[in-house]
C-alpha cells in the first residue's frame, strides 16, 4: 500500500472516531478496562472496533454504543437545538490500555 493510500485510510478511521469522552462517567468505566469515544452517527460496532484497533494498536473485546439525543435550549430567546451524538463504549482486553493523554 502507497502512503497516500495509507493516509486515506487513517483519515477515514478519524473520520469514524471523533474524539474521545473524558467524563466522570468515562473515568469510572476506565477501571473496567474501558474507554469511551464520541463516534459518527453512521458508525457500525466492526467498523469501530476496526478503527480503535488501527489506531492505537490495542485488542477490543467488544464495543456497546449508544445514540444520545440533542436536547432543545434556548439562549437569549433563540431557540435551538443540540445536535445528536453517538457514543462507543470500548472493552479492551485484558493488559491493553490508551492512554488518552498522548495520542491524540
Amino acid at each position: 500500500m502507497s502512503k497516500k493510500e495509507e493516509n486515506l485510510v487513517r483519515e477515514e478511521l478519524y473520520d469514524i472516531i471523533r474524539r474521545p469522552l473524558i467524563t466522570e462517567k468515562a473515568m469510572k468505566c476506565s477501571e473496567h478496562n474501558q474507554v469511551v469515544f464520541e463516534v459518527s452517527l453512521n458508525a457500525t460496532k466492526p467498523e469501530i472496533k476496526e478503527a480503535v484497533e488501527a489506531l492505537f494498536g490495542v485488542k477490543v473485546k467488544a464495543v456497546n454504543t449508544l445514540r444520545q439525543k440533542g436536547k432543545a435550549k434556548v439562549f437569549k430567546g433563540t431557540k435551538g437545538r443540540r445536535s445528536d451524538i453517538k457514543k462507543a463504549f470500548v472493552t479492551l482486553q485484558e493488559g491493553q490500555n490508551i492512554d488518552m493523554t498522548t495520542r491524540i
